[in-house]
């Protein structure tokens, strides 16, 4: 795998970086630790503009080329962990309480300081690159927050591209495809009143728990009887609270998930079912409900030429053989999705090997997959850029 010979030799210091990350996590928009982190190492390499504050707390690295004026290409990272308590027991485990990076964002953010110091090193290309550290990937829309904070327009940036890491993609291996690539995300919150009383005499109430439960299952039939089975949705229920004792039939209860798909009109119908389903069971039981429904990110959509050229550059790092170019889409949520609505540009994961899955508390990056990573954003950079 032709790695970079100067990549290779900074892995031990990107990993060093990654580590020390790992052991301060942040959530959502307060990364100060890290993105104070961030902001010292791009203006120790050199970058020839350091803005922080963009999008709250994300960080903006403008590296120019020694080939004169060009384009901007944007190369971004996130920054945030999650609400996670680690086990890994790794001496870099998290020191934070009830907070971890359990999805790599750490080695993300690793990966391209790696390839910013490289780049600030050589400047082999026209024009400049743009490397984008944003904060709240996890559920907060820090990379809308960035685009809305005029991101784009100040750094002229053209064209920008993503990459996540993925458990049980071999480490050295590239994955991406045309077109959809992750789900669009929205949630729901479901609130049922109906009238307490004790477990012995139950007719004598209208019990939330019972109702919840119907409803729950006839959400299911929205996947099977109502979407076109070709299409691709996700309808879960992840939460439910209710109830104190054993022996009371509670007054209220509240359940919430998630719906995934692939398509807004998908994604429109399910919300209407989602509301008649539940609407029409409150009202046999005889129950009042209340129903939330936040649509969040939209579908991470790789453009074609874009696409293609994140391929032909990760060939160039892996090799044909150890890119997989059609692989089918994932249902999780990313919101790099605004970056791409908002300029063309491509997401791709690079292998993390077989280790724990994401958002497990047993997950840590793979510093192994450092050199692929590093030299898929120099050879993007510089090729995307040449004179």
């Amino acid at each position: 795998m032709p790695i970079l010979n100067r990549v290779a030799e900074m892995q031990d210091e990107i990993a060093g970086w990654r580590r020390h990350l790992h052991t301060i996590p942040e959530i959502l928009y307060d990364v100060h630790k890290t993105s104070a982190f961030v902001a010292e190492r791009l203006r120790e390499f050199g970058c020839d503009e350091v803005v922080t504050g963009i999008g709250r707390t994300g960080v903006v690295g403008i590296i120019r080329g020694r080939q004169g004026p060009g384009a901007t290409v944007g190369l971004r990272a996130d920054m945030d962990a999650l609400p996670l308590s680690e086990i890994t027991g790794k001496p870099w485990a998290s020191t934070h309480p009830n907070a971890m990076h359990a999805c790599g964002h750490d080695g993300h953010t690793a990966m391209l300081l790696g390839a910013a110091k490289y780049l600030a090193e050589t400047r082999n290309f026209k024009g400049a690159v743009a490397v984008i550290f944003q904060p709240a990937e996890e559920g907060g829309a820090g990379g809308k927050a960035m685009v809305d904070d005029g991101m784009m327009e100040r750094f002229g940036i053209s064209r920008v591209f993503g990459m996540h890491n993925m458990p049980g993609l071999p480490v050295g291996q590239f994955a991406i495809r045309p077109g959809p690539i992750m789900a669009a995300t929205s949630e729901f919150t479901i609130r049922i009143k109906g009238r307490g009383g004790h477990a012995a005499q139950p007719h004598k109430s209208i019990d939330p728990i019972v109702t919840a439960a119907t409803m729950i299952s006839a959400l299911q039939t929205i996947r099977s009887r109502t979407i076109d089975p070709v299409e691709a949705i996700v309808v879960s229920v992840t939460k439910i609270h209710a109830g104190d004792a054993y022996n009371i039939i509670p007054e209220e209860l509240e359940f919430a998930g998630t719906i995934r798909t692939l398509k807004k009109e998908v994604a429109e119908i399910a919300y209407e079912r989602v509301r008649t389903i539940c609407e029409g069971v409150a009202a046999a039981a005889g129950a009042r409900v209340d129903i939330d429904i936040d649509v969040n990110y939209p579908v991470t959509f790789n453009h074609a030429g874009e696409t293609d050229f994140a391929v032909r550059i990760a060939q160039g790092v892996a090799g044909e053989p150890n890119v997989a170019t059609g692989i089918q889409p994932v249902m999780g949520g990313e919101d790099f999705s605004y970056m791409l609505e908002a300029r063309p540009g491509a997401f791709i994961f690079v292998g993390n090997g077989d280790t724990a899955g994401l958002h497990n508390p047993a997950y840590d990056f793979n510093d192994e997959a450092i050199p692929a990573g590093v030299s898929y954003w120099v050879r993007l950079a510089e090729t995307a850029l040449a004179a």
